[in-house]
């Protein structure tokens, strides 16, 4: 794991992910973006294909993507639903067996502040979803990302991460009464940690693992939420119109998309691992950090990486061949 320490990167909150890939070729590369039919995920979808990438989206509504990202050459539509680990197994199985190395993963996929729900094992709908289902995921992806000699893992956390770190003790709410921003903030924590426990176990493979915050946009990600809930994000001008104001977080989908596009494809990360990041850069600490920027202590927890790592091989039966 590296320094979760700031690297100069000459990109910032400002950025667009066209910004971060606009003099890079990724032609020959694969990668694999989820939730890439949707929100941040176009963006990231289309600065990857336009810098050359193929790009594979897997979808639950294929009618959807094809209608979204139509006009975007190098873009792949496959069928996966990510909370159904059959239907994540079969694509990840479809990969492995067309042979095709994987560079670029991004995990972008994702709910919000869900009603309670519970997926067929009886697991909390959020944290089913925003990180067991990653989990499998990668699991099943695992040799086409060694085949890459050099892949990225991205994990699409969020600064709501603050809100609350894994409970352990109660991980799908049994004991303790549901509350949507805390089950999101345990698995936007649950996303980071993955990415530390990922990189531990890939580095010697040569796949590394980052995790981040995108910023504040408004995306079908927020319909769980009411007006007033949105509101209080202040998102909207006295005009009704969308607020874009990187200085304060909030940002367009295309700058939403930087920071995911720039861990994934960056040669500056080249070497490094393991850490979450923010506008461009590696995130500070919360402690070091200004306002409510920078990641939370119990979110880059090593010792709490690895129990959770051995939980979600519990919990999905998925386990990595890491031996070198």
């Amino acid at each position: 794991m590296s320094e979760q320490k700031p690297i100069g990167s000459r990109f910032n909150a400002a950025s667009t992910a066209h910004d971060v890939v606009a003099e890079m070729d990724l032609s020959g590369k694969t990668a694999v973006v989820t939730g890439g039919y949707s929100g941040l995920g176009i963006e990231t979808t289309r600065a990857l294909a336009g810098a050359g990438a193929t790009v594979i989206v897997p979808a639950r509504n294929g009618e959807k993507a094809q209608r979204t990202l139509a006009g975007i050459d190098r873009v792949i539509i496959e069928t996966m639903d990510l909370a159904d680990p059959a239907s994540v197994a079969a694509f990840a199985n479809r990969m492995v067996a067309n042979d095709t190395p994987i560079s670029i993963l991004v995990n972008s996929a994702g709910i919000m502040a869900t009603p309670l729900a519970r997926d067929a094992d009886g697991h909390e709908n959020q944290f089913a979803t925003n990180h067991l289902g990653h989990f499998r995921l990668v699991a099943g992806l695992w040799p086409a990302l060694l085949k890459a000699n050099g892949a990225r893992v991205i994990s699409v956390s969020s600064r709501g991460h603050q809100i609350a770190p894994v409970d352990f003790d109660d991980i799908d709410f049994r004991k303790r009464a549901y509350d949507k921003w805390q089950a999101y903030g345990q698995a936007k924590t649950a996303n980071a940690l993955f990415a530390v426990g990922l990189d531990r176990r890939g580095e010697q493979h040569g796949v590394r693992a980052f995790s981040l915050h995108p910023g504040v946009i408004l995306t079908d990600l927020a319909r769980h939420l009411s007006e007033d809930e949105i509101n209080s994000f202040d998102v909207y001008d006295e005009n009704g119109n969308r607020r874009v104001d990187p200085s304060r977080d909030l940002k367009s989908p295309e700058q939403g998309a930087a920071t995911s596009v720039w861990a994934a494809t960056r040669p500056e990360l080249s070497g490094i691992g393991g850490v979450y990041c923010e506008d461009c850069d590696i995130a500070l600490p919360q402690s070091q950090a200004d306002g409510n920027k920078g990641v939370a202590s119990w979110a880059m927890d090593v010792e709490a990486a690895e129990r959770l790592w051995t939980l979600s091989e519990q919990l999905t039966g998925q386990l990595l061949d890491t031996r070198k």
